[in-house]
């Protein structure tokens, strides 16, 4: 099977294995609309298909295996006024990562390079992540004013202690050793060994064949700083962890204060709540659902239109904010940006939504 998006994705079975392989690397394999469509289409139709044994994702290029979603496609529509493709994309985008979370067969991912945003929701729901020495993962969401989403809530909850609030709310990247402590990703194996660890599971369909090519990570710089993310990103609201950041003198915390005013203040303090209540429940289901009411929101009522014309569009890196700094929002704001959405909200059920 090749798909009709040849030009951007490639979809097919080889031997034992269905291969979907992202193929715009000098956009760094970003994911539009269409691909996201594609690849759900695949996980459709292989669920069942017993010639296929197991997934192998993997991207074209050395410099990303996928750097997020196609948010110049977003931003064209939403300048018009037309919320309603970016609602679109995002409800579709989520119901596709929910299938490869849920998906009944081993799924292989192979991140180089820069794996971040709408790329964590390719490569980090399977249930054989693989990093490499060039592997860069981060939620840099907040710094176009957007908050973690395609599923990457419930991972940042389950992440040890509180570095789920501290990588959500930074935009942190992580190398390879970071990836696994985090749970982000599963096992390294040096990019070299990728062709051959590839061929070998098209030509057996067996997934053993990742573990025996495992090698020892490297060390994770996160895992070391665990006591002090711990202590610091543990508040109830940003505010919490704002003020005990302020109250350190330490390289890290000064750090740490900086990342987080490089955000749109809305878009941080929205995202630890939404940590905060991924872990509640610990469900993509549900994950997904909170993350979409911000979402929908966001270029409305949020930072979205003006982080991308900052980051991107205009490359003035100087984002006016709805909000000065993280003292102005507002706790009932926060509330306000996740309310329940009603019959626009998201859900697993439907398909090609437009509200």
């Amino acid at each position: 099977m090749s798909s009709a998006m040849s030009n951007e994705i490639d979809i097919r079975i080889e031997g034992h294995a269905g291969r979907i392989t992202l193929c715009r690397p000098e956009a760094l394999n970003a994911l539009s609309y269409a691909m996201c469509l594609a690849i759900e289409a695949a996980l459709d139709a292989w669920a069942s298909d017993a010639k296929v044994a197991l997934i192998v994702i993997d991207a074209q290029g050395d410099r990303a295996f996928c750097a997020g979603g196609d948010i110049a496609q977003m931003h064209a529509h939403g300048m018009r006024g037309d919320y309603a493709f970016g609602h679109r994309f995002w409800f579709d985008e989520y119901r596709m990562n929910a299938k490869l979370f849920q998906f009944p067969k081993p799924v292989v991912s192979l991140m180089q390079g820069y794996t971040m945003g709408g790329g964590v929701g390719i490569g980090c729901h399977g249930s054989h992540r693989i990093v490499c020495e060039t592997s860069k993962l981060a939620l840099p969401e907040c710094g176009i004013g957007l908050a973690p989403d395609v599923g990457s809530t419930l991972l940042l909850a389950r992440a040890p202690g509180r570095l789920g609030e501290y990588l959500g709310t930074t935009g942190t990247r992580m190398g390879p050793g970071d990836a696994i402590h985090a749970g982000f990703a599963d096992y390294y194996i040096p990019h070299a060994d990728w062709p051959a660890l590839i061929a070998a599971l098209c030509a057996s369909g067996d997934w053993e064949a990742v573990d025996r090519a495992a090698q020892t990570p490297p060390d994770s710089p996160l895992a070391a700083q665990q006591e002090a993310i711990d202590g610091f990103f543990g508040g109830d609201t940003i505010r919490d962890c704002v003020n005990l950041l302020r109250l350190s003198e330490s390289d890290f915390a000064q750090g740490a204060l900086a990342a987080l005013k490089a955000g749109s203040p809305l878009a941080v303090a929205c995202t630890l709540e939404l940590v905060h209540r991924a872990r509640l429940r610990d469900t993509i289901e549900h994950a997904l659902e909170q993350e979409y009411r911000f979402s929908y929101r966001a270029m409305e009522h949020g930072d979205f239109l003006e982080g991308i014309r900052a980051a991107i569009i205009d490359k003035d890196k100087s984002p006016k904010w709805r909000h000065a700094s993280l003292d102005d929002v507002a706790q009932t704001t926060v509330s306000g940006m996740l309310m329940p959405l009603g019959a626009a909200g998201w859900r697993m059920q439907a398909k090609g939504h437009v509200a």
